[in-house]
């Protein structure tokens, strides 16, 4: 058999059960693959055959020892802003669309979904499904293809996952479950109350009102923990906090920013923060421009908001600008549009790169890479080899200007403006060492790396887990 963790909302941790969950079974060797018919994020991944996919069931396949592949996440929407979603239908582009014609395509969709499940079922016996949201979504039960629809046509066990740290954990269960629809309620075998703060005693007395409540054992008590692993999409961005470490970096937090997961391990190593337009960048010691959705409504924003002067400012200051994928394209003179990504028309870059990017056909690089460092400058100069990935639209040309990277990206000639399509490139230490240890030593600094230990964080996030949960109340559902 197989089960669905499906959620009192959004954020509550859904993903990161399931990855324990995931990581559990491996550790018994029970044959199984993850599983979400519909993400919408705009953190995403590339598989090995070129394929885009939540990089939650990314991070999940890898809990369970599999390569990530797209039918583990057949349906991503990406948010492109003013309500309107770029479909990635089976790994690739499909289309744009309003939120009202979306669900025009829901039974089509759901279909497809099923075709997606059902294959990975028969290569691996046992799936592990998260849902979206929150289920109790009554006015889209109709059309729920994450949660209700999916519950209906599998029929599987469901664990329900609650967050007590936003408060009002008895309304959150209660209120879920109540709402459910009478075939489905049924299905909920257990709850999981996550992200636990204080004396687990102090909640004993209100697990058993829970259970009282809802005639539904509570499996799970499960304390907050900072194990590393990739946020799923832009709420974690609420959760940061800048650090306390000497190096300032700041991230331009983009109306529609994605894959900030590129900076997560740069979090660990300096003070960095996510600085919305407008803002400041007085005092930081690099800056860099992420990846976006939507490049040139963001640029446009970047742009009328005044922080494109001030990323001018800060490079006249010698202070090293970074642009990922979207924000490489920015850093370009000149963008232009066939009407494939945005308006038709020509856009003036933050021109720190001589270069246009050019939108002229609906389709998008998405590939694995590894790259080998130009050495210009005293960045890459620190950096020899690094591996990522392309998610983009559009194509850039820059003669003239040296490549970043062996065959892509571009640098200037003191190699403090680096534009980039790599993401994922300070996901490797090597890169992240380049940066920050450069920054320390333009400070009269040494950086002394803090120490880690070399531990695998998906056990480390089983382990926990099954410290608090009863897991074999769960493995039942796999034998």
């Amino acid at each position: 058999m197989s089960i669905m963790v499906l959620g009192t909302a959004s954020h509550v941790g859904k993903s990161t059960v399931v990855t324990a969950i995931c990581r559990s079974l491996l550790r018994r060797s029970i044959r199984h693959a993850p599983f979400k018919s519909q993400n919408m994020s705009l953190n995403s991944y590339v598989t090995h055959d070129g394929g885009e996919i939540g990089i939650a069931q990314a991070m999940q396949a890898m809990a369970a020892g599999l390569d990530p592949e797209i039918a583990m996440n057949p349906i991503l929407l990406k948010p492109k802003g003013d309500q309107t979603s770029q479909i990635v239908l089976m790994g690739k582009p499909y289309r744009d669309v309003r939120a009202s014609s979306y669900y025009q395509e829901t039974d089509h969709l759901l279909t497809i979904a099923m075709e997606a499940a059902h294959l990975l079922q028969q290569r691996y016996g046992h799936l592990v499904i998260e849902g979206a949201g929150g289920a109790a979504e009554v006015n889209l039960y109709s059309r729920d293809i994450a949660n209700i629809r999916l519950a209906r046509v599998l029929r599987y066990p469901i664990i329900l996952v609650a967050d007590i740290e936003r408060g009002g954990v008895f309304a959150q269960v209660y209120g879920t479950i109540a709402l459910l629809p009478d075939d489905i309620r049924p299905l909920v075998r257990g709850i999981i109350i996550n992200k636990f703060r204080g004396d687990l005693a102090l909640f004993q007395e209100g697990i058993g009102i829970i259970e009282d409540l809802c005639k539904v054992p509570v499996l799970g008590l499960v304390p907050s923990t900072d194990i590393a692993i990739p946020s799923e999409d832009s709420l974690s961005l609420k959760d940061k906090r800048a650090g306390a470490d000497p190096i300032k970096i700041a991230v331009i937090h983009l109306p529609r920013i994605s894959n900030f997961t590129d900076f997560e391990l740069l979090e660990r190593h300096a003070s960095v923060t996510y600085v919305p337009p407008g803002n400041s960048l007085q005092g930081y010691d690099a800056v860099i421009i992420p990846g976006t959705k939507n490049t040139i409504e963001d640029l446009e924003v970047v742009q009328a908001s005044g922080t494109g002067d001030q990323i001018k400012d800060a490079h006249r200051r010698g202070v090293p600008i970074i642009g990922i994928c979207g924000g490489y394209q920015m850093l370009c003179t000149q963008i232009t549009d066939s009407g494939v990504e945005s308006c038709k028309g020509e856009y003036e870059g933050i021109s720190l790169i001589p270069g246009v990017t050019r939108f002229m056909d609906y389709e998008k690089t998405t590939t694995q890479v590894t790259r080998t460092s130009s050495g210009i400058g005293p960045i890459l100069s620190r950096i020899t080899e690094v591996t990522g990935y392309e998610i983009h639209m559009g194509e850039t040309e820059h003669p003239g200007v040296a490549e970043a990277f062996e065959g892509e990206g571009a640098v200037s000639p003191d190699g403090l403006v680096i534009g980039t399509y790599l993401h994922g490139l300070f996901t490797n230490p090597g890169a992240v060492t380049a940066l920050v240890s450069y920054l320390y030593e333009k400070k009269g600094m040494t950086w002394v790396p803090h120490k880690e230990e070399e531990v695998d964080p998906f056990e480390t996030l089983a382990d926990h887990f099954e410290r608090y949960v009863r897991f074999d109340e769960i493995l039942k559902y796999f034998r």
